[in-house]
């Protein structure tokens, strides 16, 4: 990769991120393309130079709930940090996307050979996972919400005399 790549706002000022060019490829995916789906394996991960990809979540009884979209500048893909290395969402374009793919396997290679490179990265990435944990959360809220099925019915009082109290203790009726 050529040194444009150094420039994307997450690599931005990352200690040694030079060591990542040689890991990365330019990709393209046409609207509609799927990068990935949630369960399958992950092998890498993407930095967005222009374009759309939406996040999505399998919700069991409903169609795959999109949780966040994301554009120029942004981040896919975390779950190649950690075994399974197994997609938490899926993910697809939603408009005609131009990105730099890194293979997983190198970057974390890399990171193991240099720790500096490897912690700084690690944070980066802590960030993206507490953002999209965070739109899941609030995405799901909003639906669930919304579903009739969901929602707690009101209290009805109950018929009748009202429940006999027992007399306190140490007092004579």
């Amino acid at each position: 990769m050529t040194p444009p790549l150094l420039e994307h706002p997450f690599l931005a000022g990352l200690p040694h991120a030079a060591e990542l060019t040689g890991r990365a490829r330019l990709v393209e995916f046409p609207r509609a393309g799927r990068l990935f789906d949630e369960g399958a394996r992950a092998d890498r991960f993407w930095l967005i130079q222009t374009g759309k990809v939406a996040l999505d979540l399998h919700v069991p009884g409903r169609a795959d709930v999109v949780i966040e979209t994301l554009g120029d500048g942004d981040v896919v893909g975390w779950s190649w940090l950690f075994p399974p290395y197994a997609w938490h969402f899926g993910a697809r374009a939603v408009a005609d996307t131009t990105a730099v793919e890194f293979d997983a396997a190198a970057v974390r290679a890399v990171c193991d050979a240099d720790p500096v490179l490897g912690q700084a990265l690690l944070r980066r990435f802590l960030g993206v996972m507490c953002d999209r944990l965070q739109a899941a959360r609030i995405r799901l809220l909003d639906l669930y919400a919304r579903d009739p099925y969901l929602e707690t019915p009101p209290a009805t009082p109950p018929s009748g005399p009202p429940p006999a109290t027992a007399p306190a203790a140490g007092s004579r009726p």
